[in-house]
């Protein structure tokens, strides 16, 4: 067969490989536009839960009632941004939630991660003999505890949503995943710094512990480009140490149900009336807790992080050499054979061996 000669050989082809600058500043106009509509909703849903408590008198569903609507309001808000980008994904996987089938299974392990945290932080609490604990076993108070299980099932999604699912997303597209990362766990940092504390909070290590939580929940999508696992994590968190321990999340002691405790100690080990996540020893888990992350989810983030294999290169067709060019043409060009003149050899006709006699 002839090869086709060619002149000059095709450059692959090449393409930006970054978003342009313009894409890049809507993404992060895109991220601190999520951010300041998470802190709008969150008014607005106490501001809207207060009016329903005194026009229904919601007692104490109120909570689940303001993070019920700080839901609606978020996924709405986020809904609108998503369609102002122009972005056609779907809803579910532009907020970080797509189907899965190890969806189930992702937010289990993140639930097993946090409930090793928190049990990790209290047990030297309870060793210390720092807590006392009291039990409240009316009905009311178990009315109460399924009612702060789904207020926090409902704000840590929230949460998760708005930070991690839509504002993070598009942070990692604006700077990448180090500096996305980096950039949250500053801006967390700044805001927990703002926020007033008890006398006798050790300010640096609750800041610092914010920082960590920030950095491992970056982690956990990063490692999946899922909410599953991120927000098991923040749900068994929240539930272990305000529920089920009875100590104050992040200063807030109104999750105290069947079980009361009061931590008394030095605020290092017991985080003072701010709670476990300003003790010192919870920086310590949380590094601890990243290579277990990592090592947990190493199937995950093969699955669902890294892009598919997909064969590429470019057509590269070589003119042959002129000596061959000149073979071939002249080929072509000399007589062709006569038959008659060619030796042709038949096959042999094979013959029995002949039979010998008596007498040979």
């Amino acid at each position: 067969m002839q090869a086709t000669p060619t002149t000059a050989v095709p450059f692959p082809p090449t393409g930006p490989a970054r978003p342009l600058l313009g894409s890049r500043s809507l993404q992060f106009v895109l991220f601190l536009a999520a951010i300041f509509w998470y802190f709008c909703a969150q008014a607005l849903a106490t501001d809207a839960a207060s009016v329903f408590d005194m026009h229904f008198d919601l007692g104490a569903a109120r909570p689940l009632v303001e993070a019920a609507l700080l839901l609606v309001l978020l996924v709405c808000g986020l809904a609108l941004l998503r369609a102002m980008e122009g972005r056609r994904s779907p809803l579910r996987l532009t907020l970080g939630l797509p189907r899965r089938a190890t969806s189930r299974t992702e937010w289990a392990i993140g639930a097993a991660i946090g409930w090793g945290l928190a049990v990790a932080v209290v047990l030297p609490m309870a060793l210390a003999r720092a807590l006392n604990v009291q039990l409240w076993t009316a009905p009311r108070a178990v009315m109460l505890f399924a009612l702060g299980l789904l207020t926090l099932a409902i704000a840590t999604l929230a949460h998760a949503l708005a930070i991690y699912g839509y504002g993070f997303q598009r942070l990692i597209e604006a700077t990448g995943p180090v500096r996305a990362t980096m950039i949250l766990a500053f801006l967390t940092a700044v805001r927990a710094a703002f926020i007033p504390t008890a006398y006798g909070t050790p300010d640096g290590t609750r800041v610092l512990v914010a920082m960590l939580i920030a950095v491992l929940l970056s982690l956990c999508w990063l490692r999946t480009h899922g909410l599953w696992l991120l927000w098991g994590l923040s749900f068994a968190w929240a539930v272990s140490i305000a529920v089920l321990f009875g100590l104050p999340l992040s200063g807030d002691n109104s999750f105290r149900s069947v079980v009361d405790t009061r931590a008394y100690g030095p605020a290092w080990l017991t985080g003072g009336e701010y709670g476990p996540a300003a003790a010192l020893l919870s920086i310590f888990l949380l590094v601890a807790a990243i290579p277990i992350l990592v090592r947990a989810t190493s199937d995950y983030a093969w699955s669902y992080t890294h892009p598919p294999l997909v064969p590429g290169g470019y057509d590269v067709t070589l003119a042959p050499p002129a000596a061959h060019i000149a073979m071939e043409q002249a080929a072509e060009s000399a007589q062709p054979v006569n038959p008659a003149s060619l030796v042709q050899i038949l096959p042999s006709t094979p013959q029995s061996p002949g039979v010998r006699t008596p007498s040979e």
